[in-house]
């Protein structure tokens, strides 16, 4: 590709001297505008399009990489890959790579997927007599405008005319004008055959940074994971997708408000709203109420269209249940059982997701602003499975495992929905699961503590989805 013509020095020593900046400016020196359009289209499932698309070099890309924390001095490794899929191999040097590095590290360590990098190749491969004949098949479905063989693709793309799954319509066009790249497709659905028919626990577990607490067990991770069908990822392209509730109760009957909960219940509404969710929002909600919006959900006929259901409850709890603003217990499983396959027709074969704020066994005495979600306590810590129902396709999100407190600030709000929010905003645009995001909930949770450094919280989740939950990344940024 042609360089903008700036020369900053090429030996090896210079490099070794340099700050990371100045390499990723000698970098930045070395690649046009092709090469740049060619790493913001690569970065498109990990970053906002609307930044990319004010990213007018590659100094902007890198600034934005940095920025999302795909890029670090400590860790340049995405860049090497990016740099490596646009055949810059030369240019690894700056990083401290090699190619046959990179190739050796991409089966663990691997951000882009398989689809993106295809759609690449097939830009790179296709000539222009072959994209002049493209454009003329294609017109009903394109703009009538000059395109590029890349901002064709991206275009087909954004029309949801080819995804990961379905690359027929391209098939069909280059049977006509290009059989050659035929065999890249046949190609990459063999590789993705195979990626997904093989469990990830290996190469995820790998590519954990040396030191870090396993959150999920190895055999955990291995059992989901084997659990899963080819296709292993739900439906999210029905007309809408899916209800929210969020059940915050701030004043009780009998038992201690819960200051700093109105803080959770908003930042709860905005994530959800910003996902695509109806969101209903249900304050102080007593026995009775709470009986009232499961029958109402359990018989909500928007269900039929969703894709997904949510239930959010902010309360105090103990162990494998949750009190009500008049001081009722109500056991998850009520909750939960709610909405199986038989109870709820409109919600079969879909998640269901329960994320509950509540302690679970016991209180402890909490610093002047940090109170226990807690009444009674409890010395035991047994399995959550009892608290859903016996059959696939529920999630249950717990701020704290069995028999213990979970921590609420009075002005901040729980160390758990806040940290669920914040990793939900930031990890859902780059395409993560449900379950990878949960993890890194879970780290981030253990890391905190009260005034004292003496309290702290560990999440859990139990589950039985059948397959991966990735939550379409929103058009905007929250």
């Amino acid at each position: 590709m042609a360089s903008r013509g700036r020369s900053l020095g090429s030996s090896s020593d210079e490099d070794n001297s340099m700050s990371f900046r100045e390499k990723l400016l000698r970098i930045d020196s070395s690649l046009g505008a092709q090469d740049v359009e060619g790493l913001k289209f690569l970065c498109m499932d990990l970053v906002f399009e609307k930044r990319l698309e004010r990213s007018s070099s590659a100094s902007d890309l890198f600034n934005l990489l940095l920025g999302e924390e795909l890029l670090s001095e400590n860790d340049p490794f995405f860049l090497a890959e990016l740099l490596y899929s646009i055949k810059q191999n030369s240019l690894l040097r700056h990083l401290g790579y090699t190619r046959e590095q990179v190739e050796q590290w991409l089966p663990t360590r691997r951000r882009l997927s398989l689809f993106r990098n295809l759609l690449y190749e097939l830009s790179e491969a296709i000539d222009a007599e072959e994209l002049k004949d493209m454009n003329f098949l294609l017109r009903d479905h394109i703009p009538k405008t000059q395109m590029t063989s890349l901002s064709l693709l991206a275009c087909l793309e954004k029309r949801t005319l080819i995804d990961e799954d379905n690359l027929r319509l391209l098939e069909k066009v280059f049977k006509q004008v290009a059989p050659n790249l035929v065999k890249k497709i046949e190609n990459y659905k063999r590789e993705k055959a195979a990626q997904e028919a093989t469990p990830p626990s290996n190469r995820e577990t790998k590519s954990l940074h040396r030191g870090e607490e396993e959150l999920f067990s190895q055999s955990d991770i291995k059992q989901f994971f084997q659990a899963l069908p080819e296709a292993g990822v739900y439906r999210m392209d029905r007309q809408h997708r899916g209800h929210c509730v969020v059940v915050n109760n701030h004043n009780f009957k009998g038992l201690r408000d819960r200051a700093g909960t109105h803080m959770d219940a908003e930042y709860l509404r905005r994530v959800f709203q910003w996902l695509g969710f109806t969101v209903h929002m249900h304050h102080d909600v007593t026995r009775e109420g709470m009986q009232r919006i499961l029958w109402e959900q359990k018989s909500h006929p928007g269900h039929a269209d969703g894709d997904c259901f949510v239930f959010c409850i902010l309360t105090h709890g103990e162990l494998g249940g949750i009190y009500s603003s008049d001081g009722v217990f109500i056991p998850l499983r009520e909750i939960t059982s709610h909405f199986t396959a038989q109870q709820c027709r409109g919600l079969a074969h879909k998640p269901k997701l329960f994320f509950i704020q509540a302690c679970q066994g016991e209180a402890e005495h909490p610093s002047v602003l940090t109170e226990a979600d807690a009444l009674t306590p409890e010395c035991v810590s047994p399995s959550l499975h009892g608290s859903i129902p016996n059959e696939a396709d529920f999630l249950l999100g717990l701020a704290t495992v069995p028999g213990y407190v979970s921590f609420r600030h009075k002005e901040e709000g729980s160390w758990y929905i806040q940290s669920l929010c914040n990793h939900l905003k930031n990890l859902v645009p780059r395409r993560q699961d449900i379950l990878s995001i949960l993890t890194a909930v879970n780290h981030d949770v253990s890391q905190q503590a009260d005034a004292t450094g003496k309290k702290k919280q560990m999440p859990q989740p139990a589950f039985t989805l059948r397959k991966r939950l990735v939550f379409p990344v929103p058009p905007e940024a929250l």
